[in-house]
């Protein structure tokens, strides 16, 4: 018995010290080199749908399904997008992308082509290469600074009846940050290139385009595009839907950095119609100044919360003022559509041509007000930036185009802040504009003109087109110390 026991406890003994060894030293650890951890997880087919939303045969792959594939949308994509051969280019955004070389996407069966202005930018005719390399000749039909967008169409006859695939309009404000986009163009004279990425964020501007009414609300998208790309498709990654037109990118090396941007749709889809039709953009105007509500704007106006557009200035006669906006409201919806920032009241108005109404909601004072607005016109961007020196200063209600400005009168709290009994506060120069030339910069009040007092736009106007000669403008810079003078001739 003696020996049963002795024999017992070494077994016991033993079993201890190998479970001991096993546990401390030889067992592996999560995280070890050599260690991979296996999860397993029940599939969930609604995990990644959202409310309100249409749901999306790629958002995600459940137990038993086929791997996620674009094709079917490229295949849809790739015969609407063409190769472009132009003339260079010309200005900022074709510093960005480059001209001679490009992408358009085919519109109508008979060859109307939508593409970016600074790729066609000076040329009357153009190259145009087919999805299955057939070449044709296409003529410029118009062009769109404001928005760096042009349309050329295939020259009669050379199609021979024969009916071109064409691309098929999405809704972009339907569209999601988030969502999966193709872009589909011609980089690097690589034809049929196409790339996925998402959609990063939406109203973005970037301050590429010239001119003082230019609309940047672009598509921000992370599917690489390169030179070659500017005016190519940016499609829905589901559909094959044109959701925008590939047109810009940020970068230090002159090649895709990790962001590229697209006019929405909806915007190119009206230049399109316009361009068409009349031969030029015909826009409607608010006839505002505005500004995006950060907490400094809510903080100086007592506004509830940031959101929506600040109007920093109506003007006298402007299809704003008739509808009853005034400096201070909040531009809150056009149309029943949230505007949060300036690019995004920008693009929803510039939908609109002369005469057309729409809807605004405004807050004023904590409440919501609605007013329906009937939209005016005003010279075209094309105009603004191109007008000769022989040609300024011929018409008073033209002084601003003329010297390339957005001004606005200072108001009662910026009279009392700033000490004085009026005045103009510049908002913004165009690159091209008179004022930009002499070096003079945004938020530059202006108090004289030729020793003249100015305490409206009205004077400043009307003490510019009757100055001869040599103009001197006096006023200062509230971040800046002292005064500063700007000398211009009208010669």
């Amino acid at each position: 018995m003696k020996n049963i026991f002795s024999l017992l406890a070494v077994s016991v003994v033993s079993s201890g010290l190998t479970i001991g060894i096993y546990e401390f030293y030889l067992r592996p650890r999560i995280g070890d080199p050599q260690t991979r951890e296996v999860i397993y997880k029940e599939s969930n087919p609604n995990a990644y749908q959202t409310a309100n939303r249409r749901p999306s045969k790629f958002a995600y792959i459940g137990e038993g399904q086929a791997e996620a594939s674009f094709a079917d949308a490229a295949a849809v994509a790739r015969p609407t997008v063409v190769h472009i051969q132009a003339q260079a280019g010309k200005g900022r955004s074709a510093e960005l992308f480059g001209g001679a070389s490009g992408s358009g996407v085919i519109l109508t069966e008979d060859g109307y082509i939508i593409t970016n202005n600074h790729v066609v930018d000076g040329s009357k005719e153009v190259k145009v290469t087919l999805n299955d390399r057939r070449s044709y000749t296409a003529r410029v039909i118009g062009t769109d600074p404001s928005t760096d967008l042009a349309i050329i169409k295939i020259k009669d006859g050379t199609l021979k009846g024969r009916k071109l695939a064409t691309a098929k309009w999405a809704n972009s404000d339907d569209v999601l940050i988030g969502e999966w986009v193709l872009a589909v163009g011609n980089p690097f004279n690589l034809t049929s290139t196409v790339t996925a990425g998402i959609v990063s964020a939406k109203g973005r501007n970037i301050d590429i385009l010239e001119g003082l009414y230019s609309v940047e609300s672009f598509i921000q998208t992370d599917a690489a595009v390169n030179p070659g790309n500017s005016g190519g498709a940016l499609v829905d990654a589901t559909t094959g839907d044109l959701v925008g037109i590939n047109t810009a990118i940020i970068t230090r090396s002159g090649r895709y950095e990790g962001y590229s941007f697209a006019v929405p749709a909806n915007l190119a889809k009206k230049v399109m119609t316009d361009l068409i039709e009349f031969g030029e953009v015909r826009r409607g105007f608010l006839g505002v100044t505005i500004k995006d509500v950060d907490e400094d704007v809510a903080e100086r106006n007592d506004l509830i919360d940031l959101n929506g557009v600040f109007l920093e200035g109506v003007n006298g006669g402007s299809a704003a003022e008739i509808a009853g906006l005034k400096r201070g409201d909040v531009i809150t919806k056009v149309n029943n559509i949230a505007v949060t920032s300036s690019p995004e009241l920008q693009e929803q108005v510039a939908l609109f041509r002369p005469d057309a109404q729409i809807k605004i909601e405004y807050r004023r004072g904590g409440k919501i007000y609605e007013a329906n607005i009937t939209l005016k016109g005003q010279a075209n961007a094309n105009n603004t930036v191109s007008k000769t020196k022989t040609r300024r200063f011929k018409d008073k209600s033209q002084i601003l185009d003329d010297l390339g400005i957005e001004a606005t009168n200072l108001n009662k709290e910026e009279c009392s802040r700033l000490k004085v009994d009026g005045g103009v506060r510049i908002v913004k120069l165009v690159d091209a504009g008179l004022f930009s030339s002499i070096n003079m910069e945004a938020n530059f009040i202006v108090l004289t003109v030729n020793s003249k007092k100015v305490k409206s736009l009205e004077e400043l106007a009307a003490a510019i087109f009757e100055a001869k000669g040599e103009v001197t403008i006096d006023g200062f810079y509230e971040e800046y110390e002292g005064q500063y003078s700007y000398v211009f001739n009208k010669e």
